[in-house]
């Protein structure tokens, strides 16, 4: 696939993680180009990784760009909480390498990419090596041409932006990637079922995921086809009656806004449950009860809930994020990977740039969801997805395992930007 094709994709491909719940909170919200100033830069640096340890030097210096408050807050503090947790966790708790503190300088992109570029450039004038972070995927564009232009490593956060991967030697990523989501729906088709429909809204965003389908699964052999609503649309019986006339082997539903609901509820009373799984991305726990009784039908694709994997690194995340009195969540571990690359980078190449991409490039670890690899000719971070369902628990609903998706099966074309 051509790099122009992943960036053509990367926007909306998998914005159905958060967005496909009947409601949300609002700081759930995945506008990358919201104008939410709501706070200025954060200029603390009360980050600090580790104490600082007599006779080791000055402190590594790493600034940290990420979402402290706006539309995307939650998610920020998710990544934050993970981070710290990957830092200790790859220290043995000491937050310092070889006597040196790793020193964190966060600063609050606010969801904007203006504050965000200038947090970055303020701290490159200062002379920091290492910036990370973001979860929104312009923010993280930008921030790799930043990297670019200054020759320092960039590890991008939760972005899922496919442009991220093999946009240049000094950017890497430490989550998932919009291909890996998509690819991860193709386990929901069986033997020689390869029959596709998309059932999204005719917008931008449920064209852009059509298209990821298509490259992704399309790409794979599915034949694949749509049924786009518009965006106005407020009866949905005719539509979903287009589904069942279609004969399907799975639905790929991509959707957002305040029809969800009465979508659903079309879905479920045309009996579409019946004729093949219904599949869409599964976001963080705020999500959980929003779909009310018709979640036990919907088939997720996931990037990370906490009972998804079973080893001692993912036990030791939760345990660490929640002594510190956070929730793990979907991008907890986004962050902790982030901890880990930037301990491994700093081991490896001391703070020198070139050495430290060297050390990170073709890198094989465990982390949270496993195994990792940095595929060295383009940085994309190669990992497990999962699937699950949701089952009742109480008067609540939570997030159940079907299967571990290998990473092999997952791992998106190589960019041939880099």
């Amino acid at each position: 696939m051509s790099r122009s094709s992943l960036m053509a994709l990367s926007v909306a491909a998998v914005l159905a993680l958060a967005a496909c719940a009947p409601s949300a909170d609002d700081t759930d919200s995945t506008d990358d180009n919201n104008d939410n100033n709501a706070s200025d830069t954060n200029d603390s640096a009360d980050g600090t990784a580790g104490a600082e340890e007599q006779g080791g030097g000055d402190p590594y210096q790493v600034g940290i760009i990420y979402s402290e408050t706006g539309p995307l807050a939650a998610y920020g503090a998710q990544y934050k909480e993970g981070l710290e947790a990957g830092i200790a966790f790859a220290t043995d708790g000491s937050g310092a390498i070889d006597g040196r503190d790793i020193e964190i300088t966060y600063r609050d992109d606010t969801g904007v990419p203006d504050t965000a570029v200038a947090a970055a450039k303020d701290l490159i004038g200062q002379d920091y090596q290492i910036l990370g972070g973001t979860i929104v995927s312009g923010i993280a564009l930008a921030l790799a041409e930043q990297a670019e232009q200054n020759e320092i490593l960039y590890i991008s956060g939760p972005a899922a932006v496919d442009g991220i991967t093999g946009v240049n030697d000094y950017t890497f990523r430490s989550g998932r990637q919009s291909l890996q989501d998509v690819a991860a729906a193709g386990a929901f088709l069986e033997g020689d079922a390869n029959k596709v429909v998309v059932f999204a809204q005719d917008t931008a965003f449920g064209q852009g995921n059509l298209a990821a389908v298509e490259a992704v699964l399309g790409g794979q052999g599915a034949e694949v086809s749509s049924v786009l609503v518009p965006e106005d649309a407020t009866e949905f019986t005719p539509f979903a009656a287009q589904l069942l006339e279609a004969d399907p082997d799975m639905i790929f539903v991509a959707w957002a806004g305040a029809t969800s609901g009465s979508m659903w509820e079309a879905l479920q009373q045309q009996e579409v449950f019946d004729v093949a799984p219904v599949v869409t991305g599964l976001g963080d726990s705020v999500t959980f009860d929003a779909y009310g009784p018709v979640a036990e039908n919907i088939s997720f694709l996931n990037h990370y809930f906490p009972g998804a994997p079973d080893n001692e690194i993912n036990t030791a995340m939760v345990e660490a994020v929640e002594e510190a009195g956070g929730t793990p969540d979907l991008f907890t571990p986004d962050g902790f990977v982030a901890g880990q690359m930037i301990v491994h980078a700093l081991t490896e190449g001391d703070g020198e740039v070139n050495a430290m991409i060297d050390a990170l490039e073709g890198w094989t670890f465990q982390g949270p969801k496993g195994d990792y690899e940095i595929r060295a000719s383009d940085h994309a971070l190669i990992q497990d997805m999962y699937t699950a369902k949701l089952v009742a628990d109480g008067d609540s609903w939570m997030p159940e395992l079907i299967s571990v998706v290998p990473a092999a099966d997952v791992a998106p074309p190589e960019a041939s930007g880099k």
